[in-house]
């Protein structure tokens, strides 16, 4: 059996269309701060990346000859981002004022955290949660289960 890889580090990296109004919101929203930038002759960002607090950010613009596209502004992603932070609802407003739509505003989880959906204005949800009590992994499963019966 060969040995799993080691994984040091897991970043983000999101295709967006407009990357000075990209940056500008999570400069913005989530208090993140460019650190470089790789740019074409013609603008084109193909390698940006952000402090996010203890992450880095990255994101690129579409390249549609190289298979890259933004998701749609609407609909469903199959991913997303989860910040932990101390603020929930401080940040929503920020977000939405600053262009998001809320999907699922704040509310207290059985989990033991305070969380909301968002996406972001090009295309990309964010989970953002923050502690309200310690519960342990077999109290969730027990709340987790009651919420069915």
């Amino acid at each position: 059996m060969t040995q799993p890889p080691v994984i040091r580090e897991v970043f983000p990296y999101l295709r967006v269309r407009q990357a000075q109004a990209a940056v500008d919101f999570y400069t913005r929203v989530f208090g993140a701060s460019e650190r470089f930038r790789l740019t074409e002759p013609s603008g084109r960002v193909g390698h940006l990346e952000m402090q996010l607090g203890p992450a880095t950010l990255m994101l690129c613009e579409e390249f549609p000859e190289f298979d890259i596209h933004a998701p749609p502004p609407e609909g469903v992603q199959g991913v997303s981002v989860h910040l932990h932070l101390d603020n929930v609802d401080a940040v929503v407003t920020a977000a939405v004022a600053a262009g998001a739509t809320l999907v699922r505003p704040p509310t207290d989880q059985f989990y033991g955290e305070r969380s909301a959906t968002l996406r972001d204005p090009f295309g990309h949800t964010w989970l953002l949660g923050h502690e309200i009590e310690k519960v342990t992994p077999q109290e969730m499963q027990r709340r987790y289960t009651a919420m069915f019966e």
